[in-house]
């Protein structure tokens, strides 16, 4: 005897399955039934159809007998949807790209009452699996279509690029839109925009490249015509962040001046592709930063590549590096240009390279190289004003009147 309770529909279900000599493997006990006789899965599908039409679609069965829970209680569409009333999305740009709107929450900012860069990561991965939920394309996995399911694929990141000219605050609302477009033969670019839903001030851009890895050999793989099928209609030739020249980030060896050893990946660092989740890097990353450059700086942009997949097991070092050498170079170039009068260092930008290696008996493999760029007090030079009010990038594409949730299914009523 199993029981479960189906949050789609009204009323429990007991199911009894067992043996049986006359072949009726498949019989089901509903709950409240006047009778206590079997019923066979047409009689349980038409009892589910009277008491919940709308979540018949939600109910499958597993071979002969079982009702797949976890698809009653995820709700995964089959079919592309335009609006979704729980996630507060919908579908945009001409009905490819995905629009959401968040509040921003307690635990999703640090002391200052702004939210933390992984907040915003976070975020960003969010909106993405929901884009891909909203489509009709998402399987079992992680993100995953039906036809990498098939393949046994999972999407891995290979390279992420996010500035950030201006933070939400606790209790803001914002809107997060993303999309997709093609990167090469075999990848995936995808792209974010945060802006304040109040004011329509771009807030964040970050674009990102994605590949396939094979799930059981852990290899990286090209894409399969079926999977290519699946998600090119979704492409957008359309940019967050206009990189002409992809910045190559130096790497970094043992003589960096920070280093922080034996990092261990706990059970919550790793995701339902069971390594360590692309955000946690970023975490990382920080602790080894001073905590005298974090108190007096804002981050204002960073990238990150990647290079390796972290597991459980790993060991992990952190090697941090300042641009002492280049915030030099700066400094001097600015002193020129300012006919050696006393400089404005707020109009400086500099930072920090990091590297993340696994740590091996014999040799240290690379995982992340990351270059994180900050700026003291607020960020300028096209990143935010000197008052503190974000300014837009003018290398980026104009964006169109965006269209919020609200204008989709009206404002919310408010309920005694």
């Amino acid at each position: 005897m199993a029981t479960f309770s189906c949050p789609v529909v009204s009323f429990a279900l007991k199911c009894c399955y067992g043996s049986s000599s006359n072949g009726n493997h498949g019989d089901y006990r509903l709950n409240g039934s006047a009778s206590t006789r079997p019923v066979k899965h047409h009689a349980l599908v038409n009892e589910i159809a009277l008491k919940s039409p709308t979540s018949l679609a939600n109910i499958q069965f597993r071979g002969n007998r079982h009702i797949s829970e976890e698809k009653i209680r995820q709700r995964i569409p089959t079919k592309k949807q335009l609006v979704d009333p729980y996630r507060r999305g919908l579908i945009v740009e001409r009905g490819v790209g995905y629009r959401q709107t968040v509040v921003v929450r307690s635990y999703e900012v640090g002391v200052d009452k702004t939210a933390s860069l992984e907040s915003l990561l976070n975020l960003f991965q969010e909106t993405a699996l929901n884009h891909v939920w909203m489509s009709g394309l998402l399987s079992n996995g992680f993100g995953a279509t039906h036809g990498m399911v098939r393949n046994n694929l999972i999407w891995v990141v290979s390279r992420m690029h996010v500035q950030v000219d201006h933070y939400p605050i606790w209790g803001e609302v914002i809107e997060l839109d993303t999309w997709v477009g093609a990167s090469g033969k075999n990848g995936m670019r995808r792209d974010w925009i945060i802006r304040s839903q109040a004011t329509g001030i771009t807030y964040a851009r970050a674009t990102s490249t994605w590949v396939m890895m094979n799930e059981q050999t852990r290899r990286l793989s090209k894409m399969p015509d079926e999977v290519r099928g699946e998600i090119s209609p979704w492409f957008i030739e359309k940019q967050a962040i206009k990189e002409a020249v992809t910045e190559k980030i130096v790497k970094l060896d043992d003589k960096a001046k920070y280093v922080n050893s034996d990092l261990k990946p706990k059970r919550s660092d790793l995701d339902m592709n069971h390594h360590v989740n692309n955000v946690k890097y970023v975490n990382w990353m920080l602790e080894t930063i001073p905590d005298e450059y974090l108190e007096s700086n804002q981050l204002c942009s960073i990238i990150l590549e990647y290079r390796r997949e972290c597991g459980s097991c790993d060991l992990v070092q952190s090697l941090c590096q300042p641009d002492e050498d280049e915030l030099s170079r700066v400094v001097q170039q600015k002193l020129l240009q300012n006919d050696g009068r006393p400089l404005d260092m707020k109009t400086i930008i500099y930072g920090y390279t990091h590297l993340l290696r696994t740590k091996g008996e014999t040799k240290n493999e690379e995982m992340v190289i990351i270059k994180q760029m900050g700026m003291a007090n607020v960020c300028l030079n096209g990143m935010s004003g000197a008052d503190g009010q974000a300014t837009e990038n003018p290398e980026v594409l104009p964006l169109p009147r965006r269209t919020s949730y609200e204008d989709e299914i009206g404002t919310p009523q408010t309920h005694n």
